[in-house]
């Protein structure tokens, strides 16, 4: 409705601006609606996925839990396996030394059942050698140890190795020892000793034993001899020779059989009886002498003999 002068009315301007108001506002309703869902929904999706994860976070405790378990009880198995094994292992060397030990000790047996057990007993008017006795094996002594070269000289064959040992390494000393007498038969010490009883009577008794009560007939005792001298005497204790002999004999398995004192034949410091390294340098270090020992104690080290 239009005044006279063709103005517009009040109320229709009222509603024209009221619409256009809305056309205004309706965007940004529709604006902010779109907001409100985008936010809803992201809150939704926000949630979807934090419990999707929350879920996969929970599954993946339970599996670890597993998995550590699984682990523990696999470290278990593997703990006990290896103390079976560890115990196992300990029978094992138990009855490996069990094994060893037995054959240590049948070792030894063998050793004494073929080792003369008459080399290490005590004669010189104590024990008795028939005159069927004869040594395992006898080997010749070479003449560049032997005091008469013509002279035939022999000596036990597990033993000689360490008689020219001691006579070589005297030598390489500036040592000159030679062997006068070695091995000797019952029968020879039987005519040796009749000629010393025709000419010394029975005075013959103090140096010289009876057959099958001599050393020499085991054939592992020597008389060793300075050339110098030319003659077994009692003076040879004054010589170098028996000096180094005194000091080192005994590293080769040698004693002096009657010393100064006993109480079997007269001081023979030329006579001298393989008995092995181990019960020499026990007899050297202990000072004492063959003859003092218990012959069970001796016994002992038969085994050992030729080691």
């Amino acid at each position: 409705m239009r005044t006279s002068r063709g103005a517009p009315c009040v109320g229709t301007v009222y509603h024209s601006t009221k619409e256009d108001m809305k056309k205004q506002i309706i965007p940004f309703i529709i604006i902010i609606a779109l907001l409100v869902s985008g936010l809803a929904f992201g809150i939704y999706k926000y949630a979807a996925l934090s419990k999707d994860l929350d879920a996969q976070v929970l599954a993946s405790k339970d599996r670890e839990n597993q998995l550590t378990q699984a682990l523990s009880e696999r470290e278990k198995e593997i703990s006990d396996l290896s103390e079976a094994l560890s115990s196992e292992k300990e029978r094992n060397d138990d009855f490996e030394d069990q094994i060893d030990d037995l054959e240590d000790d049948l070792g030894i047996v063998q050793k004494i059942q073929h080792t003369d057990s008459e080399l290490l007993e005590k004669y010189s008017k104590v024990f008795f050698l028939n005159e069927n006795y004869i040594p395992a094996g006898l080997s010749d002594i070479d003449e560049t140890y032997a005091f008469q070269k013509e002279k035939d000289l022999e000596f036990h064959k597990q033993g000689i190795k360490f008689l020219e040992d001691l006579l070589d390494d005297a030598a390489d000393e500036g040592i000159n020892l030679k062997v006068a007498s070695a091995y000797r038969s019952f029968g020879t010490q039987a005519a040796l000793k009749t000629g010393y009883t025709v000419t010394y009577g029975s005075g013959a008794n103090a140096f010289s034993a009876d057959q099958g009560y001599s050393e020499h007939q085991l054939g592992t005792a020597v008389d060793l001899i300075d050339p110098a001298q030319g003659a077994l005497i009692t003076t040879f204790d004054q010589t170098k020779d028996y000096e180094w002999l005194s000091k080192n004999a005994y590293k080769y398995g040698f004693i002096l059989s009657y010393p100064k004192g006993n109480s079997y034949y007269q001081y023979e410091p030329w006579h001298w009886r393989f008995v092995g390294k181990k019960l020499a340098k026990y007899l050297h270090g202990q000072g004492i002498n063959f003859y003092d020992m218990d012959q069970r104690e001796i016994d002992k080290y038969l085994v050992n003999l030729f080691d």
